[in-house]
């Protein structure tokens, strides 16, 4: 069945048209990715298709009741509304639900009227059907499911006001994620998480049971996820029913069709317009002119006029030309850190930390976020100090940083200028560099806080490409660069000959590039020789020891405690098995209470209920709290 049917649609921004004629079908449970170069209109496709712009010609039909799911911008909420309650929120149908349930079950314990009692237990049961059949005891753990995947569990009891873009970016995902949409658009979901969380969501939108269309620049992602492709281009789409490595092989073997067809048209052409040349010239030669021979060739030449010209496919598109000025080498030890520790407000990121970086290495940071990259590179740019340790860059090192939050504090310089504040080189030769980074004519007087976040990135990689550098330090470069600008960034650095420290999510960089990789977990560091799927691979034995250990101490730690309604005491401070025991207990009171007809068993049961949900909230909160 057909979820959302896009026809004969255009649409027109400043004077400019972004697309126009463009159709194609989004069917139940498909899993699209659509992409296209930066600029291609991707985006303002992905509003037209959550109904937040009209096209200006042409339909969007959306299946009848269909819910959609798109984030755009974050909503606001009062200054005590907690993350979880924002999750939360998300079930608000059911939690009336629940609260109704609630007050039935205040009214059962005191009504004592039989006929009454009835009414209200059978009320009571069909909102339990009600609240039961559309998932009401699962909220809780749906929820811990979307935090622990985002990784934003530290996030749940902080105001929503007060959270980073980034973070409400995630909160707003979670929340989205939890409503499950009939048609879910992402645009570019990945950008604000780290790698375990991007591999995670990959993993939940496999499974998800709505249909899912993605923006996204991150061909691992697309690779695991979709299951075809929306191409938009030059205004036009083409649809390919395949994951991301199948389109590319799909759409240049496309390309070379089309580019022979073309070929092969342009030379039936250029015959018969030889042929027309050769038939008139014929024809007037004869004395008197030949009448039959001009008409054959006015014949011909009409079937020429009407044959359906073929447009000569672009095989080799503009991208960026990137080649890095060569500089004098580093000494052999570039970066050494030695027992290196580092806490904020009292919150320990790493102690005891070590790394040592080598000329020519290519070098990879990877760990959950708040894990402290940034914090690493801070501190080998000897912008922060380590509170323990000592950190050494190597002799004749020369550093180009690239960071995430570029130019940030630019306000009303132009591309041009900014780019000549490091470049000393003639206006000239700036615009010929810049136009290399696909700034073409007017745009290098664009003011640098009106450019997106890859026209940044393209700014700081000319900057960076044309200064004497040896050592290159990147703080996520694939953020914001489309597929086209990773390749050809990912080509350049293959040649670079000096060395190259990177904190990355993008696993199709880091796999290609990189073949050591730094590991941030649980305030240590460790070190794998190898690419990124070798390191996962090793990090993932190296837990699995741990596991056993860590068991361990919490058996020795945890506070025991006595349960009276389950008669037993638990062994060991099992709480997870305790709180089975209870939910259960609570499950046969209900069950109880739905069979039962007695009003004097009603309020014993309605009572012992009680009990046993203050014994369950009392043992959740010790489960928290352990110390």
């Amino acid at each position: 069945m057909i979820v959302c049917s896009v026809n004969k649609i255009a649409k027109m921004h400043g004077g400019n048209s972004i697309f126009e004629d463009i159709t194609f079908e989004i069917k139940e449970k498909e899993r699209v990715g659509l992409v296209g170069p930066n600029g291609s209109g991707k985006t303002t496709l992905i509003r037209l298709l959550a109904g937040l712009e009209t096209p200006d010609t042409g339909q969007i039909h959306w299946q009848k009741g269909a819910k959609i799911g798109y984030l755009e911008q974050i909503p606001q909420y009062q200054e005590a509304t907690t993350v979880k309650d924002v999750l939360r929120s998300a079930f608000s149908s059911l939690l009336q639900t629940e609260e109704k349930m609630k007050r039935l079950e205040m009214d059962m314990s005191k009504e004592t009227n039989p006929d009454k009692l009835e009414k209200l237990i059978t009320d009571y049961g069909q909102l339990q059907d009600q609240f039961s059949l559309n998932g009401g005891y699962e909220i809780e753990s749906r929820i811990e499911g979307i935090v622990q995947g985002l990784n934003i569990p530290l996030l749940l009891d902080q105001p929503f006001s007060k959270l980073s873009g980034g973070e409400k970016t995630k909160v707003g995902l979670g929340l989205m994620l939890l409503q499950q949409p009939d048609l879910l658009l992402l645009d570019e979901p990945t950008n604000h998480l780290d790698l375990m969380a991007v591999e995670w969501l990959g993993s939940f939108l496999q499974e998800y049971n709505g249909t899912v269309l993605i923006i996204s620049h991150d061909r691992y992602f697309l690779d695991e996820v979709v299951n075809k492709i929306i191409d938009l281009e030059d205004g036009e789409v083409n649809t390919y029913h395949t994951n991301f490595s199948g389109f590319v092989k799909e759409k240049e073997a496309k390309l070379l069709r089309e580019f022979q067809a073309y070929e092969e048209q342009q030379k039936k052409i250029k015959k018969m317009k030889e042929a027309i040349k050769r038939l008139r010239d014929w024809a007037n030669r004869a004395n008197p002119p030949n009448a039959d021979l001009h008409r054959r060739a006015r014949n011909m030449e009409r079937a020429l006029e009407r044959m359906e010209k073929l447009r000569r496919p672009i095989l080799n598109r503009k991208k960026m030309s990137l080649q890095m000025d060569g500089a004098d080498r580093s000494g052999n030890d570039v970066i050494i850190l030695k027992e290196v520790s580092k806490a904020f407000d009292e919150k320990q990121l790493f102690h005891d930390l070590n790394m040592h970086v080598t000329y020519q290495e290519r070098v990879a940071v990877i760990g959950e976020n708040g894990t402290g990259k940034t914090t690493l590179i801070k501190l080998i740019l000897q912008q922060l100090e380590p509170d323990k340790g000592m950190v050494r860059v190597g002799s004749n090192v020369k550093i180009g940083y690239l960071s995430q939050n570029i130019f940030f504090d630019v306000k009303d310089e132009t591309v041009i200028e900014t780019f000549r504040d490091v470049v000393k080189v003639a206006e000239g030769e700036a615009r010929k560099i810049l136009a290399r980074f696909m700034f073409y004519g007017y745009d290098v007087f664009k003011k640098v806080a009106q450019l997106s976040g890859g026209e940044r990135m393209r700014l700081r990689l000319a900057q960076m490409m044309y200064q004497d550098i040896n050592l290159l330090i990147l703080d996520e470069p694939t953020n914001h660069l489309d597929i086209d600008s990773r390749e050809v960034l990912e080509e350049t650095l293959e040649e670079f000959q000096g060395t190259i420290l990177a904190v990355s999510h993008d696993r199709y960089f880091l796999n290609k590039l990189f073949d050591k990789i730094y590991w941030i977990e649980g305030k240590k560091l460790f070190c794998f020789e190898g690419d990124y799927n070798w390191a996962k691979q090793k990090m993932a034995e190296l837990r699995e020891k741990e596991i056993p250990e860590h068991t361990e101490k919490k058996k020795k730690t945890s506070v025991q405690k006595d349960s009276t309604s389950t008669n037993q005491r638990i062994e060991n401070n099992n709480f997870e098995k305790a709180l089975e025991l209870l939910e259960e207990r609570i499950s046969t009171i209900e069950k109880k209470l739905l069979e039962t007809e007695d009003l004097e068993i009603l309020q014993q049961l309605y009572q012992e209920k009680e009990e046993v949900e203050h014994e369950w909230e009392e043992l959740c909160e010790q489960l928290e709290n352990p110390y």
